[in-house]
């Protein structure tokens, strides 16, 4: 293996931080996940210190090039030192809000991207802008609780004392960056996800920061996903392993970037991703005019692209959640999987409804609850587990309905599978309930289990010329399954999907009420 051919990439996720070393066939050589810890400190309130990250993401990029310098001359390639990385590639958790002083000291906990405290702020934009539908002409997107902009109104508005002190605003992974580099930058796709962000021209939307009275010279210089932003300094070489002096690249946010990762970035596919949250999104060739505001347009991780999605709030958490109420995490997922396919499809008319941190799509609203619908005395623990994963791939398919005036032009007529990844596509289970409820087929490819992370070292070895494009680098990807739908099972979700569709709008008003006595 040619020097300088391998790369290191990070991603910054909400409850761990990931690191991998790739090589220029695709091929990862080592793999490390370092925990980072949420607070919960109010209802609907969600937030983590920033300097978690930063020790989480030493610890697991040492480990990477521990393990690529053990390497043999094997198939896996030849030993990797620090110096054969030819660059570093950077994803995250969008839309959290890091605030530095002038000193570049953060000011207090990072506000994450599913915190759901801004409601009221972002309907102050709405209103300063005109109404959503005018917010749309400068951003093309509405402003959702979790975006950044929010926060930044919420902080100036409850914490003034910090906002005062604030002289620069960051997203997650560009706090990362500013800890490896020492620069202050972004990228074209978390600069989106601030809904600051004019996605059109993929600039700093100035007449909306100015409507807002917000001094532009707090946010960072945007670059492309694939362009060079600043090398490994000094004193991060020696926190991380990296040698000083290596190139890092923009780098994208997770949700976007691990698209990018999966190798949809044009039509006839879409993305799905079961991480914490949900993720369904499909490429765009040319900008398009927003419709909604439940949905996002945001700039692609390759110039002249853009991305379209809708993000539901809890999905592999969902599970999580459930296997840790119901007793069943001591046992571990495989054995749930096991109950689960004692069930029989449709969970026995069994319906759950994903909502349990509020929800963002379909449906804006921090309010929102999750529940089952239709239980009694022959469900069992299979029977409920199976059906909040059919819950969370019931928000995906609702999430494509509200899309497919956006992207039918694009992408609808000539579907031919979806790409999916985030580690809950490791069960052949989920994979399954997802084909049949999509009636499509679900491919996963190797690397894309390590969700941003692999994305972003594709987007970083085109920086550093490994690769001539994204297209191009999507010539390393390797399937790693695919499940065809099972056409016999097509009536009965078809019937439990319009079940579940109604279920919200005759809910929502219970959904506030509620709310409303927990103080949330």
């Amino acid at each position: 293996m040619t020097a300088g051919r391998y790369i290191v990439s990070l991603d910054i996720g909400t409850s761990a931080a990931k690191c991998i070393l790739i090589d220029d066939t695709g091929r990862i050589l080592a793999r490390r996940t370092e925990g980072c810890p949420c607070a919960y400190p109010r209802p609907g309130w969600v937030e983590q210190n920033p300097d978690d990250w930063w020790r989480a993401a030493c610890r697991g990029l040492k480990a990477v090039l521990a393990a690529g310098a053990r390497a043999t001359d094997s198939s896996t390639g030849a030993a990797v030192a620090p110096d054969a990385v030819a660059a570093v590639g950077l994803s995250a958790q969008m839309h959290g809000l890091v605030a530095l002083d002038e000193s570049l000291r953060v000011l207090r906990p990072a506000i994450l991207w599913n915190d759901q405290r801004t409601q009221k702020e972002c309907e102050e934009i709405h209103a300063a802008a005109g109404g959503w539908e005018r917010l749309l002409d400068y951003t093309n997107n509405a402003m959702l609780p979790g975006y950044t902009g929010g926060k930044i109104l919420w902080l100036r508005s409850h914490e003034p004392e910090v906002f005062e002190r604030a002289r620069y605003f960051l997203n997650p992974k560009d706090y990362i960056r500013l800890r490896l580099t020492g620069d202050m930058a972004t990228d074209v796709s978390d600069a989106s996800g601030t809904g600051l962000f004019d996605v059109e021209h993929r600039c700093w939307c100035g007449p909306l920061l100015k409507i807002l009275n917000l001094d532009g010279r707090v946010l960072p210089r945007v670059y492309e996903s694939t362009e060079l932003t600043g090398a490994v300094s000094p004193s991060a070489g020696e926190d991380t392993g990296l040698k000083a002096g290596t190139p890092v690249s923009a780098g994208g946010g997770d949700s976007v970037i691990q698209t990018t990762g999966t190798g949809v970035l044009n039509r006839n596919r879409l993305m799905s991703t079961i991480g914490s949250a949900g993720v369904l999104a499909a490429g765009l060739e040319g900008f398009r005019r927003n419709a909604s505001p439940n949905l996002q347009i945001f700039c692609g991780s390759s110039p002249r692209h853009w991305h379209a999605m809708g993000v539901t709030l809890c999905a592999g958490a969902a599970y999580s959640w459930f296997s840790r109420v119901f007793g069943a995490e001591a046992s571990g997922f495989e054995a749930l999987d096991r109950g689960v396919g004692d069930s029989p499809p449709g969970a026995k008319s069994l319906i759950f409804l994903p909502y349990l941190n509020g929800e963002r799509c379909p449906y804006t609203d921090p309010a929102a609850r999750g529940c089952f619908i239709g239980l009694n005395l022959s469900h069992g623990l299979g029977d409920l587990a199976r059906a909040v994963m059919e819950g969370v791939i019931f928000s995906l398919r609702h999430v494509f309905e509200e899309m497919k005036p956006l992207v039918e032009t694009e992408s609808t007529e000539s579907i031919t599978e979806i790409r999916s990844s985030g580690g809950s596509m490791k069960s052949p289970i989920w994979r399954r309930i997802h084909a049949d409820i999509f009636q499509l087929p679900v491919v996963t490819l190797e690397g894309a289990e390590e969700g941003g992370a692999f994305g972003a070292a594709l987007a970083a070895g085109v920086g550093a010329g490994i690769w001539e494009s994204l297209e191009d680098s999507f010539g390393v990807l390797k399937p790693a399954s695919r499940t065809e739908p099972s056409p016999e099972n097509r009536g009965l979700y078809d019937d439990l999907f319009e079940c579940y569709r109604g279920l919200y709008p005759c809910l929502k008003d219970e959904f506030k009420r509620l709310d409303g006595y927990s103080g949330g």
